[in-house]
């Protein structure tokens, strides 16, 4: 369904019609290998934390590879879907293939672990309401695309030494990591130029009837070659206490020494054209203070809300818990980045900065106390004691409040599905036909 409450054609089905759980990618895998033996393979390369299989579905036997890794994080559920829709276009279309010289490799779902506490929003109604109700982005350290930065502290995940195991047996010449957006546009994140890419993506974005990011604060004034494409910073690993998402210490840059270039292809759920404005910012010094001002007034009450629930667990330890802790740590520290004074010394002039730029950080301050608030809505359904009702009324409305005020501010658009599988998996080929 939409946000008005009219089902979206297919919503419940895979391809591109609807979302697809890992469990159902599965059985489409496995459906799709027993269809085509010799041409298609699908083989376990690793056991998740929890102990769910981490699947590699292969179409070909050429010696060239491509890898694309679906459900990086569990709160993007379009990566698996893609994965199977490319799954079956590389099988019907023998030119994605080169003849014989190339193989197509997907990794279903990276994190099936974290899907397992999204799915319930994959079995009803599409609405933001639900999304959040059911909502899990796990800390950095429980994110299987990120490698330890070093004096992190913490281990190299399974499903992270499943992932490089498979690019140190492959070799891709492109990878491709198949993520999602809540609220924004569309963009693609990559590790190296690719030739000719602006114009077909561009074209697949209006298609899909999706705006080009033009200010990801994903990809902050990162470089950019065009039209919602970006080239990641070159960063020598250094120090750190594992509490940013920093690309030198991911498995996209882990890629490069085999001379891969890896494509980060982002679509969002939840369209605003408003960041894909390029016309200068009235006042950026005064947005930028009044993010960082709202983003530092959201964490007190978050953090005293923790406060209240944490007694409460009947379970004292789990990755929701893990999450808001960290969501929690992360927001003071990002509201200093967003200071004038800090973002003039490390991106440039604040003259440069446009109304997209401004928008991406605005609709972060909104992000993520919803995301932190929902999470903490999740908690108190494992708690007890005579508060819990009304803690859960409480989480409950303010949910509701900062989904309307996400959908009110910036005048979001669900976009169906299929249209945003097609349009992800239309950037995936054109970054192959721009490699290949």
């Amino acid at each position: 369904m939409n946000e008005t409450g009219v089902r979206v054609a297919g919503a419940r089905h895979g391809g591109l019609g609807g979302f697809v759980g890992a469990s159902q990618a599965a059985a489409r895998a496995a459906r799709l290998a027993r269809l085509h033996p010799g041409l298609v393979a699908l083989r376990q390369v690793g056991t998740s934390r929890g102990g769910r299989p981490l699947l590699l579905l292969s179409v070909g036997d050429g010696p060239r590879h491509v890898l694309a890794v679906g459900g990086p994080h569990p709160n993007e559920p379009v990566g698996t879907a893609t994965a199977l829709h490319l799954a079956e276009r590389a099988v019907r279309e023998p030119r994605l293939r080169r003849g014989s010289s190339v193989t197509w490799n997907f990794l279903l779902c990276l994190d099936p672990d974290g899907a397992a506490l999204t799915e319930g929003w994959l079995r009803g109604p599409l609405t933001m309401e639900r999304h959040y109700r059911y909502f899990y982005r796990p800390a950095v350290d429980g994110q299987p695309e990120w490698l330890p930065p070093a004096g992190a502290g913490w281990a190299v995940l399974p499903e992270t030494a499943a992932l490089t195991g498979v690019i140190d047996e492959l070799r891709p010449f492109l990878q491709c990591s198949l993520h999602g957006v809540d609220v924004g546009g569309s963009f693609v994140q990559l590790t190296g130029e690719v030739p000719g890419l602006a114009e077909p993506f561009a074209r697949s974005a209006a298609e899909a009837g999706v705006p080009l990011e033009r200010g990801p604060y994903d990809a902050f004034r990162w470089p950019s070659p065009g039209p919602g494409t970006y080239l990641m910073p070159a960063v020598d690993r250094g120090e750190d206490e594992g509490l940013t998402e920093d690309p030198a210490c991911s498995t996209w840059t882990h890629a490069q020494r085999y001379g891969a270039v890896t494509a980060v292809v982002e679509v969002p759920m939840w369209a605003t054209t408003v960041v894909a404005d390029r016309a200068p910012s009235a006042d950026p010094e005064g947005e930028l203070a009044a993010a960082a001002r709202i983003l530092r007034a959201e964490h007190e009450p978050l953090a005293e809300l923790l406060a209240q629930i944490r007694p409460l667990l009947r379970t004292p330890h789990g990755p929701l818990l893990r999450s808001v802790e960290w969501h929690l740590a992360v927001a003071p520290r990002q509201a200093g980045e967003w200071e004038p004074a800090a973002v003039a010394a490390g991106r440039g002039p604040l003259s440069e900065l446009t109304r997209a730029d401004l928008a991406g950080i605005e609709i972060q301050t909104h992000r993520m106390p919803l995301r932190i608030t929902a999470m903490l809505a999740r908690l108190l359904a494992d708690a007890e004691g005579p508060a819990v009702g009304a803690l859960r009324q409480r989480a409950a409305r303010l949910v509701a409040e900062r989904c309307t005020r996400l959908r009110g501010r910036f005048g979001t658009r669900w976009v169906p599905v299929r249209d945003q599988v097609a349009h992800q998996a239309r950037t995936v080929v054109a970054v192959f036909d721009g490699l290949a």
